[in-house]
């Protein structure tokens, strides 16, 4: 058996890149700008090059890659190997990812949504290891999600399951850009959160976050409401539990309907760590059904930001072994 397998994770700013030898050692990895402003050609370009460079500098043969995994922000279909379309990336429509790469590469290409990979990394090695009920949250941006079930990642028809993010949570509220409204992730996501303190600002509550933005909201991070919260602003102090009760709330519905072992929160704002999960347990402990919520636990991330290249490598070999029986 060939020795190594490649993990690439497409980011809208950077692009994650490694190679992985026996039992997913890490024997070289690189984060380099993505490039997304110059078109799909210069990204899959900039993908290309790194996966030369990156073999090169560690002596690796491309002979002796066995696959590789990718992970790819919007719709796609993982079968076909086609990139439907990506929020992320101008002029991204339709794009075939896995015949571009054949036409480079000889070993096999995968790709699969970016939230699932980061989800396959933290079951297989991060926080969800060992469990065969799974649910995964990535809270950045905006919020993202994958689901394991009795031991498979559950992909629906469209290989779209698991968009919790659009979980209807106010029957007119935020609009959202998949055309509803008062999805879940324009509340929860850092943007959501953020845009939630705002309102609170434009309402006249006073907080610490002005003078550190000179009054100008557009300077405010969600970073920024964590360290107030520390500081013990009041309006932080409401705004993090605001949106924890929020994220609780759905949470309770998610486990209601999935009974998963393990709730995993990951992305930029799982930083927020038990400022924002204290209030959302709280809230599932009181919303959730008594059974399946006992036997689940909410847990942070582990992983970071290399989920998504463990777990694009791991999805490729499953993918891969699968494809060979």
């Amino acid at each position: 058996m060939k020795p190594y397998t490649i993990g690439i994770d497409l980011g809208g700013t950077n692009i994650k890149a490694a190679i992985f030898g026996h039992e997913y050692k890490t024997l070289v990895e690189r984060s380099v700008p993505t490039e997304a402003a110059m078109g799909p050609d210069q990204v899959l370009q900039r993908i290309v090059e790194t996966i030369k460079e990156m073999a090169q500098s560690a002596s690796i043969p491309l002979s002796a890659v066995r696959c590789m995994g990718m992970g790819i922000p919007g719709l796609l279909n993982p079968q076909e190997g086609l990139s439907i379309f990506s929020p992320n990336f101008p002029n991204w429509e339709n794009i075939h990812v896995v015949n571009r790469m054949k036409a480079v590469f000889d070993f096999p290409t995968f790709i699969d949504n970016d939230v699932r990979v980061n989800l396959y990394g933290e079951w297989r090695f991060g926080s969800g290891a060992g469990y065969r009920n799974v649910v995964l949250l990535t809270l950045g941006t905006g919020l993202g999600s994958g689901i394991v079930n009795d031991g498979k990642v559950v992909y629906g028809t469209t290989s779209s399951a698991g968009e919790i993010g659009h979980m209807n949570m106010y029957r007119e509220g935020r609009p959202c850009r998949c055309g509803s409204s008062g999805c879940l992730g324009r509340y929860v996501s850092a943007v959501g959160m953020v845009n939630t303190m705002k309102e609170r600002l434009e309402a006249g509550e006073p907080s610490i976050v002005q003078q550190w933005t000179d009054h100008d909201s557009n300077g405010i991070t969600a970073k920024m409401i964590s360290e107030a919260y520390d500081e013990g602003d009041q309006v932080a102090i409401d705004v993090m539990q605001e949106t924890g009760k929020i994220l609780g709330f759905g949470l309770s519905n998610v486990i209601n309907l999935f009974n998963p072992e393990i709730v995993i929160i990951g992305g930029g704002m799982s930083a927020a760590g038990d400022r924002l999960l204290h209030t959302v347990r709280e809230t599932i402990a009181g919303h959730a059904l008594k059974l399946a919520r006992e036997a689940c636990i909410v847990q942070q991330a582990r992983l970071g930001g290399n989920a998504g290249m463990i777990g694009a490598a791991v999805y490729a070999n499953e993918r891969l072994e699968a494809d060979d029986e």
